[in-house]
């Protein structure tokens, strides 16, 4: 396995190696919010081989935040799933009485959001700076920006729950994770996830007001 995640298809500049594991990973993101954004119930299939790939991909970058994440994003997109194949009576689309309609968060709901992104974020990022540098030194490798890496952790648990929901807010979120995603891959020299979060930007442009008219026309 470890063989495999670690396979590179080529070098960039003599010592940036490109894996095989990250190009899959990308490619199934890619497939993923894009069936996503164009409201198909189909995403979640992809997803659930998205959420091995990304296991995979943050294991061997010891991103430890974002790889605790994907157990968590595993039963989010079982929740989602269920949510968007099952609605009730009264969340029921206009184009199709089997599919659940698009709603927003109202404003209380997306101060709470906002809070909670922020504690968490902190929270989240002290712990890991603690556990690689004065608590378990030596068991396992630090991570490189544990701050950084918990805010794109506790952000893409927030987009996922509101899409999961089909709340349009869910677009905010992603719009958010796409840039500090963007930023972290970055740094720890991932090669082909910047170009997808570039990619997953324009589509989560196009995601937001192809949910807005979605909401419109069934409010």
């Amino acid at each position: 396995m470890y063989d495999i995640i670690n396979y590179r298809l080529f070098t960039i500049g003599g010592d940036t190696p490109v894996l095989l594991i990250d190009l899959v990973t990308s490619l199934a993101g890619l497939v993923c919010v894009f069936l996503a954004g164009r409201n198909s119930k189909y995403n979640f299939w992809v997803g659930y081989l998205y959420t091995f790939l990304l296991f995979l991909m943050f294991w061997n970058k010891h991103l430890y935040a974002s790889l605790l994440l994907q157990p968590i994003s595993l039963g989010i997109n079982i929740l989602g799933h269920y949510r968007w194949t099952h609605p009730k009576k009264e969340e029921e689309s206009s184009a199709d009485h089997n599919a659940l309609k698009v709603s927003m968060l109202t404003w209380p709901q997306r101060i709470v959001a906002v809070a909670s992104v922020f504690v968490l974020a902190w929270l989240w990022g002290w712990l890991l700076s603690m556990m690689g540098n004065r608590w378990f030194v030596g068991v396992f490798p630090s991570d490189p920006v544990p701050y950084l890496d918990a805010c794109v952790t506790v952000l893409i648990l927030l987009a996922q729950f509101l899409s999961a929901l089909k709340k349009w807010d869910c677009w905010i979120g992603w719009l958010l994770v796409n840039i500090t995603q963007m930023i972290l891959h970055i740094s720890v020299g991932h090669v082909f996830m910047p170009f997808v979060c570039g990619l997953y930007l324009i589509n989560g442009v196009v995601s937001l007001f192809n949910w807005f008219r979605l909401y419109r026309k069934d409010a």
